[in-house]
Protein backbone atom coordinates (compact mmCIF):
# COMPACT_ATOMS: atom_id res chain seq x y z
CA UNK A 1 0.00 0.00 0.00
CA UNK A 2 2.17 3.15 -0.83
CA UNK A 3 1.16 6.90 0.09
CA UNK A 4 1.23 9.64 -2.58
CA UNK A 5 3.64 11.82 -2.65
CA UNK A 6 3.37 15.36 -3.14
CA UNK A 7 5.62 15.30 -6.59
CA UNK A 8 3.25 12.76 -7.65
CA UNK A 9 -0.13 14.85 -6.71
CA UNK A 10 1.63 17.83 -8.44
CA UNK A 11 1.63 16.36 -12.61
CA UNK A 12 -1.79 16.13 -11.95
CA UNK A 13 -3.00 19.82 -12.38
CA UNK A 14 -0.68 21.22 -14.45
CA UNK A 15 -3.44 22.50 -16.51
CA UNK A 16 -5.34 23.99 -13.42
CA UNK A 17 -6.28 27.21 -13.71
CA UNK A 18 -5.42 29.76 -10.84
CA UNK A 19 -7.96 29.81 -8.34
CA UNK A 20 -7.96 25.50 -8.31
CA UNK A 21 -4.59 25.03 -8.96
CA UNK A 22 -2.20 23.11 -6.90
CA UNK A 23 -1.27 25.62 -4.51
CA UNK A 24 -4.88 25.25 -3.51
CA UNK A 25 -4.37 21.47 -3.55
CA UNK A 26 -1.58 22.32 -1.03
CA UNK A 27 -3.13 24.66 1.06
CA UNK A 28 -6.57 22.44 1.42
CA UNK A 29 -4.19 19.54 2.30
CA UNK A 30 -2.07 21.30 5.02
CA UNK A 31 -5.36 22.74 6.62
CA UNK A 32 -6.94 18.70 6.70
CA UNK A 33 -3.92 17.78 8.11
CA UNK A 34 -4.15 20.76 11.19
CA UNK A 35 -7.94 19.53 11.40
CA UNK A 36 -7.18 15.96 11.36
CA UNK A 37 -5.27 16.18 14.08
CA UNK A 38 -7.00 18.23 15.91
CA UNK A 39 -10.33 15.94 16.16
CA UNK A 40 -8.27 12.40 15.64
CA UNK A 41 -8.91 11.61 12.50
CA UNK A 42 -7.20 8.64 10.22
CA UNK A 43 -4.85 11.14 8.62
CA UNK A 44 -3.82 8.88 5.79
CA UNK A 45 -7.27 8.44 4.58
CA UNK A 46 -7.70 12.21 4.93
CA UNK A 47 -4.16 13.30 3.62
CA UNK A 48 -4.76 11.07 -0.03
CA UNK A 49 -8.50 12.32 -0.50
CA UNK A 50 -6.98 16.02 -0.35
CA UNK A 51 -4.49 15.49 -2.72
CA UNK A 52 -6.73 13.89 -4.93
CA UNK A 53 -9.87 16.07 -4.43
CA UNK A 54 -9.87 18.23 -7.37
CA UNK A 55 -8.06 16.06 -9.54
CA UNK A 56 -9.84 15.90 -12.82
CA UNK A 57 -12.17 18.41 -14.15
CA UNK A 58 -12.09 21.17 -11.81
CA UNK A 59 -11.65 24.41 -13.76
CA UNK A 60 -14.69 27.30 -13.44
CA UNK A 61 -17.13 27.69 -15.65
CA UNK A 62 -20.35 27.36 -14.03
CA UNK A 63 -22.75 24.71 -15.21
CA UNK A 64 -22.45 24.56 -18.81
CA UNK A 65 -18.76 22.46 -18.05
CA UNK A 66 -17.54 19.17 -16.45
CA UNK A 67 -17.25 21.54 -13.51
CA UNK A 68 -20.45 20.76 -11.98
CA UNK A 69 -19.37 16.69 -11.75
CA UNK A 70 -15.78 17.28 -10.73
CA UNK A 71 -15.87 15.84 -7.31
CA UNK A 72 -17.35 12.32 -9.70
CA UNK A 73 -14.46 12.22 -12.21
CA UNK A 74 -12.07 13.23 -9.19
CA UNK A 75 -13.22 10.45 -6.99
CA UNK A 76 -13.43 7.78 -10.18
CA UNK A 77 -9.78 8.66 -10.60
CA UNK A 78 -8.42 8.36 -7.04
CA UNK A 79 -9.97 4.98 -7.51
CA UNK A 80 -8.07 4.07 -10.23
CA UNK A 81 -4.70 5.52 -8.40
CA UNK A 82 -4.95 3.99 -5.13
CA UNK A 83 -6.13 0.46 -6.83
CA UNK A 84 -2.67 0.56 -8.56
CA UNK A 85 -0.73 1.34 -4.96
CA UNK A 86 -2.47 -1.35 -3.78
CA UNK A 87 -4.79 0.13 -1.11
CA UNK A 88 -7.48 -2.03 0.44
CA UNK A 89 -11.05 -1.79 -1.07
CA UNK A 90 -11.97 -0.19 2.18
CA UNK A 91 -9.67 2.57 2.23
CA UNK A 92 -10.13 3.35 -1.09
CA UNK A 93 -14.06 3.71 -0.61
CA UNK A 94 -13.01 5.58 2.37
CA UNK A 95 -11.25 8.41 -0.01
CA UNK A 96 -14.01 8.15 -2.48
CA UNK A 97 -16.71 9.46 -0.33
CA UNK A 98 -14.50 12.40 0.62
CA UNK A 99 -14.47 13.59 -2.50
CA UNK A 100 -17.60 12.85 -3.32
CA UNK A 101 -19.40 14.96 -0.64
CA UNK A 102 -16.70 18.30 -0.41
CA UNK A 103 -18.88 20.26 -2.94
CA UNK A 104 -20.34 22.97 -1.51
CA UNK A 105 -23.84 22.46 -3.61
CA UNK A 106 -23.57 19.00 -2.77
CA UNK A 107 -26.47 18.65 -0.94
CA UNK A 108 -27.09 15.16 -2.04
CA UNK A 109 -23.97 13.33 -0.76
CA UNK A 110 -23.23 15.13 2.41
CA UNK A 111 -20.00 14.28 4.47
CA UNK A 112 -20.69 10.93 6.92
CA UNK A 113 -17.57 10.37 7.93
CA UNK A 114 -15.44 11.85 10.00
CA UNK A 115 -12.96 12.36 7.50
CA UNK A 116 -14.98 13.65 4.99
CA UNK A 117 -16.22 16.64 6.97
CA UNK A 118 -13.09 17.39 7.61
CA UNK A 119 -11.86 17.52 4.05
CA UNK A 120 -15.09 19.54 3.19
CA UNK A 121 -14.68 22.07 6.08
CA UNK A 122 -10.75 22.34 4.72
CA UNK A 123 -11.65 23.04 1.16
CA UNK A 124 -14.41 25.90 2.47
CA UNK A 125 -12.20 27.20 4.62
CA UNK A 126 -9.92 27.98 1.66
CA UNK A 127 -12.93 30.69 -0.17
CA UNK A 128 -12.25 32.58 3.45
CA UNK A 129 -9.58 34.84 5.01
CA UNK A 130 -7.28 36.30 2.90
CA UNK A 131 -7.11 33.78 0.42
CA UNK A 132 -10.24 34.00 -0.09
CA UNK A 133 -10.41 37.24 -0.56
CA UNK A 134 -7.70 36.72 -3.61
CA UNK A 135 -9.53 33.70 -4.98
CA UNK A 136 -12.82 35.07 -5.67
CA UNK A 137 -11.11 38.63 -7.33
CA UNK A 138 -9.16 36.08 -9.14
CA UNK A 139 -12.41 34.03 -10.15
CA UNK A 140 -14.13 37.48 -11.13
CA UNK A 141 -11.44 38.21 -13.57
CA UNK A 142 -11.43 34.71 -15.11
CA UNK A 143 -15.05 35.34 -15.84
CA UNK A 144 -14.48 38.62 -16.98
CA UNK A 145 -16.10 40.30 -13.93
CA UNK A 146 -14.78 43.30 -12.34
CA UNK A 147 -13.74 43.14 -8.25
CA UNK A 148 -17.03 45.33 -6.90
CA UNK A 149 -19.74 46.41 -8.82
CA UNK A 150 -23.00 47.59 -6.58
CA UNK A 151 -25.91 45.27 -6.23
CA UNK A 152 -28.92 46.07 -7.18
CA UNK A 153 -31.65 46.12 -4.40
CA UNK A 154 -33.02 43.08 -6.10
CA UNK A 155 -30.09 41.21 -5.74
CA UNK A 156 -29.67 42.26 -2.10
CA UNK A 157 -33.09 40.94 -1.38
CA UNK A 158 -33.77 38.10 -3.16
CA UNK A 159 -30.00 36.78 -4.59
CA UNK A 160 -31.08 37.01 -8.41
CA UNK A 161 -29.85 39.94 -10.45
CA UNK A 162 -31.31 42.14 -12.38
CA UNK A 163 -30.51 42.32 -16.17
CA UNK A 164 -27.10 42.72 -17.32
CA UNK A 165 -25.96 43.18 -13.63
CA UNK A 166 -22.50 41.81 -13.34
CA UNK A 167 -21.67 38.94 -10.74
CA UNK A 168 -18.23 40.84 -9.24
CA UNK A 169 -16.30 39.25 -6.19
CA UNK A 170 -18.42 41.27 -3.97
CA UNK A 171 -21.79 39.89 -5.93
CA UNK A 172 -20.28 36.17 -4.62
CA UNK A 173 -19.10 37.29 -0.98
CA UNK A 174 -23.38 38.32 -0.67
CA UNK A 175 -24.17 35.54 -2.87
CA UNK A 176 -21.83 32.74 -0.49
CA UNK A 177 -18.79 33.34 0.86
CA UNK A 178 -20.70 34.68 3.57
CA UNK A 179 -22.91 31.50 4.23
CA UNK A 180 -19.48 29.70 4.33
CA UNK A 181 -19.29 29.65 7.93
CA UNK A 182 -22.40 28.21 8.77
CA UNK A 183 -21.82 24.89 6.84
CA UNK A 184 -18.60 23.50 8.61
CA UNK A 185 -18.92 19.96 10.26
CA UNK A 186 -16.22 20.31 13.25
CA UNK A 187 -15.83 22.23 15.69
CA UNK A 188 -12.05 22.98 14.51
CA UNK A 189 -13.61 23.82 11.28
CA UNK A 190 -15.82 26.51 12.74
CA UNK A 191 -13.66 27.95 15.08
CA UNK A 192 -10.78 28.82 12.43
CA UNK A 193 -14.27 29.84 9.93
CA UNK A 194 -15.33 32.35 12.58
CA UNK A 195 -11.60 34.07 12.62
CA UNK A 196 -11.56 33.98 8.48
CA UNK A 197 -15.43 35.17 7.70
CA UNK A 198 -14.36 38.14 9.95
CA UNK A 199 -11.55 39.08 7.90
CA UNK A 200 -13.23 38.86 4.39
CA UNK A 201 -16.58 41.00 5.93
CA UNK A 202 -13.79 43.42 6.86
CA UNK A 203 -12.37 43.25 4.02
CA UNK A 204 -15.24 43.75 1.49
CA UNK A 205 -16.09 46.07 3.84
CA UNK A 206 -13.41 48.23 3.50
CA UNK A 207 -13.63 47.60 -0.23
CA UNK A 208 -16.88 49.51 -0.78
CA UNK A 209 -15.64 52.42 1.23
CA UNK A 210 -13.01 52.98 -0.75
CA UNK A 211 -14.67 52.19 -4.26
CA UNK A 212 -17.44 54.81 -3.20
CA UNK A 213 -14.30 57.27 -2.24
CA UNK A 214 -15.18 57.44 1.57
CA UNK A 215 -11.65 56.47 2.72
Amino acid sequence: MEPITIEEARTWYRDADPVHDFDHVLRVYRTAQHLGKLEGADLEILQAAALLHDSRDSAPGGETTLRKDHHITSAEFAGSVLTQKGWPKDKIHAVQHCILAHRFRGEENPPQTLEAKILFDADKLDVLGAIGAARTIAYAALDGQPTYAEPSDQFLETGEKLPGEPHSSYHEFLFKLRKVKDRMFTQSGKALAEKRHAYLLDFYQQLQREVRGER
